[in-house]
């Protein structure tokens, strides 16, 4: 997807500028940990205990890590395994953890009376009947993570008709979308609970061992730009992978709600 222009712009000016300030690092994380508040609450406990700025471009993972390959952030915070594996094995980045995790669930309009057996039927069945659904089509996490369930039985969804929407938003946007018109997507369940508008949804299949969402944290290597500021973004991940970080994260609520579940180890 093409970036719009002020991300663009937001880009161009953080690299022309990256890291003149020693006391500075940059994070592209997945739409989630951003759109639900978490980020916030661990950038904010960070920077008050080390006197930190922290830039954060919220970008879909595949986004993201292009972002990072072009030497623009010090630190990756996504959700797909494969692609981080890519970008590790490619030399981009220096280290890399699994830090926590929640779940994907598939939304749907309320008066789906159908339920569901498992994700290959509910898919199936939507293709069938061509009940429309929304695509995020972002390249993120989230709409790989939704070709792969396309893909598991045999579906191309560039071969889909007028049902099939792309959006090209993030996972906000999508459900919003999802609400107006009553149809169907993919979502982490994090950003589905810190969803205020969804009077027309309800989550039709949840708890299948397809939808785990595992999340990473990345250390981009400064091979790619040697003004990145490596030792502050290390002791940053370094408190990520504390019993302090671990306490944050699995504390933090929404409408009491438990929204990630820390396992690094």
């Amino acid at each position: 997807m093409k970036i719009n222009l002020l991300l663009f712009i937001l880009i161009f000016f953080l690299s022309f500028n990256v890291n003149s300030d020693e006391n500075r690092i940059i994070i592209a994380s997945t739409t989630s940990t951003y759109d639900t508040g978490l980020l916030k609450e661990i950038n904010s406990n960070y920077t008050n205990k080390f006197n930190i700025k922290i830039h954060v471009l919220a970008l879909g993972t595949g986004q993201a890590i292009r972002t990072a390959e072009d030497g623009n952030v010090e630190i990756l915070i996504v959700h797909h395994k494969p692609s981080e594996l890519k970008f590790m094995e490619e030399g981009f980045g220096l280290e890399r953890h699994e830090i926590m995790y929640n779940d994907y669930i598939i939304v749907g309009p309320k008066n789906d009376s159908n339920g569901c057996k498992s994700i290959k039927k509910k898919f199936e069945s939507i293709k069938k009947r061509k009940d429309v659904f929304i695509s995020r089509g972002d390249d993120s996490g989230t709409h790989k993570k939704e070709l792969e369930i396309w893909e598991s039985i045999n579906f191309i969804s560039s071969s889909f008709d007028d049902w099939y929407i792309i959006n090209g938003q993030g996972m906000g946007k999508t459900l919003l979308m999802a609400n107006e018109k009553k149809a169907y997507t993919i979502s982490d369940r994090s950003t589905w609970i810190s969803f205020n508008n969804k009077e027309n949804l309800k989550i039709i299949c949840e708890n299948f061992p397809p939808l785990f969402n595992q999340y990473s944290i990345i250390l981009v290597s400064k091979k790619i730009n040697e003004k990145l500021n490596i030792v502050e973004a290390k002791k940053y991940i370094d408190w990520i992978l504390s019993e302090d970080a671990k306490k944050l994260i699995n504390n933090f609520k929404v409408n009491d709600q438990q929204l990630f579940y820390y396992n690094y180890n």
